[in-house]
C-alpha cells in the first residue's frame, strides 16, 4: 500500500471509530489546571482583605467568620450516563413526554445509577444541545422547508422529518416566508395576531417543543425556589450571605445591568470538603457532562471566579461524576431539605 492510500486509510479508520463520550477526562483536567485552581483558591480566601473590595461586598461589613461543611457527594458515574443518554432522545421528539414513554424510560434506568428524574434533565440537556449544535443546518434548509410549509406540510411534521426543534424549526420557515426578525418575535409573543393557519401551527409546535418554546417561566418558578431553600439553609448554618435578586438591584442601579450575580455571595468564609467556596449557583436541574451545557455553565462561573475566586454549583438533580471546571466544586442537594419542593419536581 502507498503512503497516500495508508494515510487515507488510517483517516478512514479513525473517522468510523466511536467517539467518546461526555468531555475530557477529569483527572486529566485536574493535573493541567492544577496552578490555576491554587490561584483561584488564593482569590478566594482573600477576597474580603482585597482593596478596593470586590463586587457586591457592603461597604461597612462585619469581619468574616468562618464555616466548614462536610458534603457527601454522589456523582453518576460517566458510563451510567452514556447508556442512558442512549436511551432518552430520539429523532424528531422534543416535546413533553407521555406516560407510556416516561414508563419505558423509567424500566431502561432502573438498572443503572440514575434516577429517572436524573435520566429526564439528561434528555433535556441533550435536546438543547442537539437543538443548538443543529440550528446552522436548520437555516440552510430555510428555503426548502418553507418551500413545503406553503404546500401543505405541517411543522411537526416537517419537524419528525427533518429532526429539527418544532419551534426554530417554526421560525425558520416565517423567516424564509419573508417575516422580519421583529414581526416573527411579536407574533410568538401575540399569536391572536397571525393568520389562523399560522396560530395553528404555532400552538401545535409550541405544545410539542419543550426546548425552544416562549414560555419558560414554570421553569423559572421552580429554580427560583431552589436558590431560596439553597440560601436559607447557609442562613440557618449562620453563614452571612447576599442573594442574587438584591444584587441584580444594585448593580442594575450603579451599573445599569447586571454584571456578576451568582445566587449565593458570601459574606464569610466557607470551606466545603475542604475547598474555599466564596460563592454558589444553584441548578435545577442534573449535571450532564454534556458540551454545550458545560461550555455554556464554564462561561457563567468564569465571570464570578475573576471577581470573588473560587465557588460552587449546586445540582437539584446531582451531577456526573467527570463534570468539571476549574475553580468549580461541584455539588448536589446533599444535607438540604428540599420538601418544599413538590414531588415530581
Amino acid at each position: 500500500m502507498s503512503g497516500s492510500n495508508r494515510r487515507r486509510s488510517d483517516r478512514g479508520r479513525r473517522s468510523s471509530s466511536k467517539r467518546r463520550y461526555g468531555g475530557p477526562k477529569r483527572a486529566n483536567l485536574i493535573e493541567q489546571s492544577a496552578k490555576e485552581v491554587e490561584q483561584m483558591d488564593n482569590r478566594a480566601t482573600s477576597r474580603f482583605d482585597q482593596r478596593p473590595r470586590p463586587m457586591a461586598f457592603p461597604a461597612d461589613m462585619d469581619a468574616p467568620t468562618t464555616h466548614r461543611f462536610e458534603w457527601n457527594l454522589s456523582p453518576v458515574p460517566l458510563d451510567s450516563e452514556e447508556r442512558v443518554a442512549n436511551l432518552v432522545v430520539k429523532r424528531g421528539e422534543f416535546g413533553w413526554l407521555g406516560d407510556a414513554r416516561v414508563e419505558e424510560i423509567r424500566a431502561n434506568v432502573e438498572d443503572e445509577a440514575m434516577t429517572l428524574d436524573q435520566a429526564l434533565s439528561l434528555r433535556s440537556a441533550l435536546l438543547q444541545q442537539k437543538t443548538v449544535y443543529s440550528h446552522h443546518r436548520l437555516k440552510s434548509k430555510g428555503k426548502e422547508l418553507a418551500r413545503k410549509y406553503k404546500a401543505g406540510t405541517s411543522i411537526l411534521k416537517l419537524s419528525k422529518e427533518h429532526d429539527f426543534a418544532p419551534m426554530n424549526l417554526f421560525r425558520v420557515v416565517l423567516e424564509a416566508m419573508g417575516w422580519s426578525k421583529s414581526k416573527i418575535k411579536e407574533s410568538l409573543r401575540n399569536p391572536s395576531s397571525m393568520k389562523q393557519r399560522e396560530r395553528d401551527e404555532f400552538e401545535a409546535a409550541e405544545a410539542a417543543d419543550r426546548v425552544a418554546n416562549v414560555d419558560q417561566s414554570e421553569t423559572q418558578v421552580k429554580a427560583d425556589l431552589f436558590e431560596d431553600i439553597l440560601a436559607d439553609w447557609f442562613e440557618q448554618q449562620g453563614v452571612r450571605l447576599r442573594r442574587q435578586p438584591e444584587m441584580v438591584k444594585e448593580q442594575s442601579e450603579l451599573l445599569g445591568r447586571p454584571v456578576r450575580t451568582p445566587d449565593l455571595l458570601f459574606l464569610d468564609h466557607v470551606f466545603i470538603n475542604g475547598q474555599p467556596v466564596a460563592w454558589i449557583d444553584a441548578k435545577h436541574f442534573y449535571g450532564a457532562d454534556v458540551d454545550f451545557q458545560r461550555k455554556k455553565m464554564k462561561k457563567q462561573m468564569n465571570r464570578y471566579i475573576d471577581e470573588w475566586g473560587s465557588g460552587a454549583i449546586m445540582f437539584r438533580h446531582g451531577f456526573c461524576e467527570n463534570l468539571y471546571m476549574p475553580g468549580v466544586l461541584m455539588l448536589d442537594s446533599g444535607p438540604i431539605d428540599l420538601q418544599r419542593l413538590s414531588p415530581d419536581d
